[in-house]
């Protein structure tokens, strides 16, 4: 029987675990692993059960981008069907757009490379924890394909433009250590130590009361994407939607359970 190419753990705690599951190609993202991630990510989305997603890859890599062996991408500057097929890969089971879709957080578990198409896989999620054996390359510029994922935009206001220029315009390989120093991960970790911390993060979140996980994350990326003086416009008219209904009673319950929870991680 055929190994699926998206594994789809769900805890009952509410966290799902989505594994790119082709190890032999270094999780290439072939049209196929394309459309069962978006298609997975999609149908978790519509689970009421599942509120926080991590996404990982099966072996030494988290994805090496995507499958150009799949795409035929011998001599792209002279052939018209390979330029149509790199095309349509940006559009066609695009899981990018799919996380995005996604309300609640995503956790990226990075295991291993993260190329290109790949790379952009991985600043799709939220928050990246990495292990020691991460590294990070944008290739683009060198394979002669601009990206459609994001990337272009998303590296710069993560790490700063003059760096992200360097990466994007050299394809070079960023370590894991370095993009912790520069802000692109939020830890590094062994590898044995990679998945069960980003259960316990998911866990964390999870504490979080259930409707603010996702109004809090979606004023956060809302007043991301616009001016300074947007999102506080964003802010306080959220603020003041959500704010007039929570009871003195309410808050005082809440602040009681902050507080043993701060004790009993002292």
């Amino acid at each position: 029987m055929t190994e699926p190419n998206v594994l789809i753990e769900k805890s009952p705690e509410g966290y799902a675990v989505l594994t790119l599951n082709r190890p032999g190609a270094m999780n290439a993202l072939s049209r196929a692993l394309r459309q069962e991630l978006a298609d997975a990510v999609d149908a978790l989305e519509a689970d009421p059960e599942v509120r926080v997603l991590i996404l990982t890859g099966a072996g030494r890599a988290f994805t090496a981008g995507l499958d150009l062996k799949e795409l035929g991408v011998k001599g792209l500057k002279d052939d018209a069907s390979a330029v149509s097929s790199m095309q349509e890969a940006v559009q066609v089971g695009d899981p990018v757009r799919s996380i995005g879709r996604f309300s609640g957080p995503v956790i990226g578990a990075i295991n291993g490379v993260a190329i290109t198409g790949g790379f952009e896989l991985a600043l799709a999620c939220d928050v990246l924890l990495a292990s020691s054996e991460a590294r990070f390359a944008d290739t683009h510029a060198r394979v002669g394909v601009m990206p459609g994922w994001g990337l272009s935009q998303k590296l710069s206001r993560i790490v700063g433009i003059s760096r992200a220029k360097e990466l994007s315009l050299t394809g070079n390989f960023l370590g894991a250590e370095q993009a912790l120093a520069w802000g692109l991960v939020n830890r590094v970790v062994p590898p044995s130590q990679l998945m069960p911390q980003a259960r316990a993060l998911a866990r964390d979140m999870l504490s979080a009361l259930p409707h603010m996980l996702v109004a809090y994350k979606k004023v956060i990326d809302d007043g991301y994407a616009a001016t300074f003086a947007q999102g506080m416009a964003i802010e306080r008219e959220r603020a003041d939607a959500n704010n007039g209904s929570v009871s003195a009673q309410d808050i005082e319950t809440r602040r009681e359970a902050v507080r043993a929870r701060a004790h009993s991680q002292s």
